[in-house]
């Protein structure tokens, strides 16, 4: 059965310390925050789409699409600022009994992977789900294999067990659980009955760096070019 109220939240912070003003850095031609604000207007199953800033000069572009602006506190502005302390914030000031955590730094991933997320979650009955990345190769932690064995035939890479990496393009939590957790800890981000949801490459591009905006900007050209796959003549050798 649907939740009472889904509500997204769009957070964009000023202070970006890596990559200076990066939810208002232009993707061809559009700010990268509002690629999240889009796909969260796509994914069709939000009561409430909020966009959480403490600049207030976000209210223009949540005007511009047509969603709410909250100006959060300047003490949640900081660097220092940690993800639980925003989150139980909102709580507080929005109701609702779903909160999605729609991250504008993955501008790549598409409304339907956000749909199918929140479903997972719902699904499930979880309490809290972030999404993740599958990563099908031989990892190590600290020069130690996680997922092959090095006293046996070195594995082929399809038969391994995928090691899973945090994307945090989406996460989400259920207010009752988050916001009980919360008071007694101090801290939620991962409370109550936890879920984890793979996503697709794209979503997997995280802008912290200049040069994930270049390949956010690569992929994005190549959809607009329709760029088809093309081979050297040679390859007309294994056809024949």
């Amino acid at each position: 059965m649907r939740e009472k109220r889904i509500i997204a939240m769009i957070p964009a912070r000023t202070g970006s310390e890596r990559l200076r003003y990066k939810n208002l850095r232009l993707l061809r031609n559009k700010p990268v925050i509002s690629y999240a604000i889009e796909a969260a207007k796509k994914a069709n199953i939000f009561d409430d789409i909020i966009l959480n800033s403490d600049g207030i000069c976000f209210n223009e572009i949540a005007k511009r699409h047509k969603v709410k602006f909250y100006h959060r506190p300047a003490e949640l502005a900081n660097s220092q600022t940690r993800s639980d302390d925003v989150i139980a914030d909102f709580m507080e000031r929005f109701d609702g009994d779903v909160l999605v955590w729609v991250n504008p730094i993955a501008p790549l991933q598409p409304a339907e992977e956000i749909n199918n997320a929140v479903s997972h979650f719902l699904k499930y009955e979880l309490d809290t789900l972030i999404t993740v990345k599958n990563e099908q190769t031989h990892c190590l932690y600290k020069g130690l294999p996680i997922n092959y064995d090095t006293e046996e035939l070195f594995a082929k890479t399809q038969d391994l067990i995928p090691v899973q990496c945090m994307v945090y393009s989406v996460m989400m939590w259920r207010y009752s659980s988050f916001l009980d957790h919360y008071a007694k800890n101090g801290y939620a981000l991962l409370s109550g009955k936890v879920g984890y949801f793979p996503v697709s490459f794209f979503s997997t591009i995280i802008l912290k760096h200049e040069e994930d905006i270049q390949l956010a900007e690569a992929v994005l050209l190549g959809r607009e070019n329709d760029v088809k796959p093309a081979y050297d003549p040679v390859a007309e050798i294994l056809r024949s």
